[in-house]
């Protein structure tokens, strides 16, 4: 049985979004990633833009390939297959956008396969009152109850006070130093505010290996796309 955090409150306003963090993104082309590429992609970006580790609050989002078409479902193992709407984003302070365009015109090896990186832009973030992570860092043997407390518990030290929360999907991402547990995690019913601020400063840590961070969603209903 999934584990739901639920607490009715009012609907959230929106607000006119910042812009101290957005995210920049970037075209690519590539024919195919592994699945379990954040480790792999967090080395090829460092490589070209080195300082990106000391930069706080900075995030590498996972590649996206959707999981829906054709009745094709995303793998848990083995390959993806980029589409031409597939990006690279990264998740930046403003103050480093134009250091970060560095990227643009590179290749980069991604555990044996190449991505070429094309053009920017910059997408700001979202008001939305639903926001949903691929990834939130989630100790070993951890159950959904004991997960979405310590989420609560990180949240309420952003001052955010969650209504609704879903956990979603369990996945190891590999390191060298060994398997990452995580668990996907949507938040519903944020006020404005809180949704922006939750995207600004992600939850838990290894935001270069695109752990926690948020990215606005549809809805509640679906969590594992």
């Amino acid at each position: 049985m999934i584990g739901v955090y639920w607490q009715e409150d009012d609907a959230p306003e929106i607000r006119r979004v910042p812009d101290d963090v957005v995210d920049l993104v970037f075209a690519v082309r590539c024919r195919a990633l592994p699945v379990d590429h954040q480790h792999a992609l967090r080395e090829a970006v460092l490589a070209v833009l080195p300082w990106l580790a000391e930069v706080p609050g900075a995030g590498i989002h996972p590649v996206y390939v959707a999981a829906s078409g054709n009745g094709w479902m995303r793998p848990e193992t083995g390959l993806l297959y980029p589409s031409r709407r597939t990006k690279l984003v990264l998740r930046l302070p403003k103050a480093s956008l134009e250091d970060a365009r560095a990227l643009v015109g590179r290749e980069l090896d991604i555990d044996g396969h190449r991505l070429q990186v094309g053009d920017a832009g910059v997408r700001l973030l979202s008001p939305r009152p639903t926001v949903f992570s691929r990834y939130v860092i989630a100790n070993d043997g951890e159950n959904e109850e004991n997960f979405l407390a310590a989420a609560a518990r990180a949240l309420e030290t952003l001052g955010i006070r969650p209504r609704k929360m879903l956990p979603g999907r369990a996945a190891a991402l590999g390191t060298p130093a060994g398997p990452l547990g995580t668990r996907s995690l949507m938040l519903a019913d944020l006020k404005a505010e809180e949704s922006i601020r939750l995207q600004q400063a992600g939850l838990g840590p290894h935001r270069l290996l695109g752990c926690g961070i948020f990215v606005p969603h549809k809805g509640i209903a679906s969590v594992e796309d």
